[in-house]
């Protein structure tokens, strides 16, 4: 049976790289179903609608969702993004954000050292809780007596799920990030949730690392890491310094899933770029890899891994777009990986 994918460009450079990603699934032989959705700056301007309740119940109903970017310089308001992007991840309970970071050819890495470039590791950052809930307000705003909080949220389901998540796609260790020695709170729930999760998989290596130590040996020996667990902050930061040990945020992935309930929502992590969309020239490696995560999650692996492969392919021949040293435009970077898995 034909999966049902639901696609939403939406804004500025989402709209030229999704449909990359779908001509490369479609020359990788995916038998899905595309229906893409008006979900876009244009029409939350006209309607004031971020995302409308007939659209909703679609992606409700998708096998899953091939997301660009959301974001538009002529949209301030903060409802439009927490409109789209948060509210999928929130009500769709889309808790595992997996923001993989390899290396697929030396150039690309900044790191001096050879023996320091051979990054292959995985970020699994908590998606519905901590300082993205939008807990908290602003009291006496617009004067010099302002207030302004805002709440980490940490539950005991939340946490425990997302650690127990780490250790099932753990290939050799989890290493376990938060601040618990100045966030004693939402710390203390973490510390004891990693010690009851590290005593039930004996088999597994395990360490905890504070957030600024784990920046530190990030970039001192990323090769040290399989997979990484942490909270939503700290998954966000981290994970966008891995994209640029493997070459820039052109090129990462991510995928938001719920593993119980077979949901996900895969988008590379680049974001709208307004400073180069729209000009043929932005980078569809990140969403190309993002939907080989959404056919892996749907079972497809093999057809996930080629996928992966004619994106390496192609990077290693230099046949990709500037940032990457390459010539090429959005489309061409495009074509360069499809026809790698036509021939």
């Amino acid at each position: 049976m034909s999966k049902h994918i639901a696609v939403l460009p939406c804004d500025g450079a989402g709209k030229e790289v999704v449909p990359e990603a779908i001509k490369v699934l479609r020359a990788a032989g995916a038998d899905f179903e595309f229906e893409e959705f008006d979900v876009n700056a244009d029409a939350y301007m006209r309607t004031g609608v971020a995302i409308p309740d007939e659209v909703w119940s679609q992606l409700v109903k998708a096998d899953s969702i091939l997301f660009g970017a959301v974001g538009d310089p002529r949209v301030s308001e903060s409802d439009y993004l927490a409109g789209v992007l948060l509210r999928m991840r929130f009500e769709l309970d889309l808790y595992v954000n997996l923001r993989p970071a390899k290396l697929y050819d030396d150039r690309l890495s900044p790191l001096r050292r050879e023996d320091k470039r051979a990054v292959d590791l995985l970020v699994v950052r908590e998606n519905t809780e901590g300082l993205y809930v939008g807990m908290g307000g602003r009291f006496k705003k617009g004067t010099d007596q302002e207030v302004a909080i805002q709440e980490d949220l940490n539950t005991f389901i939340g946490v425990t799920r997302i650690i127990e998540y780490a250790f099932e796609v753990a290939r050799k260790e989890v290493v376990m990030v938060d601040k618990s020695n100045a966030m004693t709170y939402a710390g203390g729930l973490w510390q004891a949730r990693w010690k009851a999760a590290v005593a039930e998989h004996p088999n597994v290596k395990a360490r905890h690392l504070l957030v600024d130590a784990a920046a530190m040996q990030l970039v001192k020996d990323p090769t040290q890491f399989d997979v990484i667990v942490t909270g939503n902050l700290f998954g966000d930061i981290l994970s966008d310094l891995t994209a640029e040990l493997i070459g820039g945020m052109g090129i990462a992935p991510s995928a938001n899933i719920n593993p119980r309930t077979g949901r996900g929502l895969f988008e590379p992590v680049h974001g709208t770029a307004p400073d180069i969309a729209g000009r043929g020239i932005v980078n569809p490696i990140g969403a190309i890899l993002s939907a080989s995560m959404m056919v892996r999650h749907l079972g497809h692996t093999d057809m996930a891994q080629a996928i992966e492969g004619a994106v390496e392919s192609a990077i290693r021949a230099g046949d990709c777009t500037r940032d990457l040293g390459g010539t090429l435009s959005t489309a061409e970077c495009g074509d360069a990986v499809a026809r790698r898995l036509r021939d």
